[in-house]
């Protein structure tokens, strides 16, 4: 296996000239949690769009464990095993949580199959596990548009799992570490700090063994959760390396305060 699952490089997207990235390297482990900060327009949503496929680059190329991604769509990349949440949750309100679960798990079926057709005792399991994983076991009959804005955003980043094209549910084969990829666009907008805790702990708990990707500007949040973090700036990255490292960056501070570092002498 690819000890790299992501890799792009020399990444350019051009929009009517506009560069929205421009000349972006970047690359992360397998298994490994990765924060990407950057004020508005620094490029981190069409970062995401260019991997998931619903943009395509102008130049370079993205690299999902050593595979170019290029010539294929949205639905080929999906099933290599990459998914995305967005900011808005995208979760079926008229349904329950644990039917949610459940056409997430069998996403080759319809709905009128899904939600008619006995499960079986594997694909119950997964649904169990995945309950308590979010922490809405209590919950699991309840319709989705009861839930709190934050129990939506953990119900989503769990059916995001469940459509793991390695994950139990989807395959006979148990997902080796990491082979997944989630791409997780600011999961703490809107929540109230219990809230944003249990999100930033149910990512904790998935990146033993997902590969994630975060998108944030709760540095509250980041701090918890970031292991490692990239900053973007007008399309590229401008620095990397620690919560700690990345504060302390003149370069960094200059971006989001736009006035130059001066160091206490």
């Amino acid at each position: 296996m690819n000890s790299k699952i992501l890799e792009i490089e020399n990444l350019t997207v051009s929009f009517d000239g506009f560069k929205a990235l421009n000349q972006l390297n970047f690359s992360m482990d397998t298994g490994e949690l990765r924060v990407i900060i950057g004020p508005n327009g620094a490029g981190k949503t069409t970062f995401l769009d260019v991997i998931t496929g619903k943009v395509q680059p102008t130049t370079g190329q993205v690299l999902f464990k050593g595979r170019n991604t290029r010539r294929l769509s949205e639905h080929q990349i999906a099933r290599l095993g990459i998914g995305r949440k967005f900011q808005t949750p995208r979760v079926y309100l008229n349904l329950t949580v644990r039917e949610n679960l459940d056409l997430s798990c069998n996403r080759n079926q319809n709905v009128f199959a899904t939600l008619f057709k006995p499960t079986s005792v594997a694909e119950r399991h997964t649904v169990k596990n995945l309950l308590a994983t979010i922490g809405l076991t209590r919950k699991a009959e309840m319709k989705a548009e009861l839930l709190s804005h934050g129990e939506k955003q953990r119900l989503e980043i769990g059916m995001l799992v469940a459509q793991s094209p390695a994950h139990p549910a989807g395959r006979a084969q148990r997902n080796r570490r990491g082979e997944h990829l989630l791409l997780v666009d600011e999961p703490v907008a809107g929540l109230t700090d219990s809230e944003t805790e249990q999100t930033g702990d149910l990512l904790l708990n998935l990146a033993e063994s997902h590969s994630i990707l975060v998108i944030e500007h709760d540095m509250e949040f980041v701090r918890q959760i970031a292991r490692q973090v990239t900053v973007l700036h007008q399309g590229a990255v401008l620095c990397e390396g620690s919560i700690e490292e990345v504060q302390n960056d003149p370069q960094v501070i200059e971006v989001y305060l736009g006035q130059p570092y001066e160091q206490d002498e």
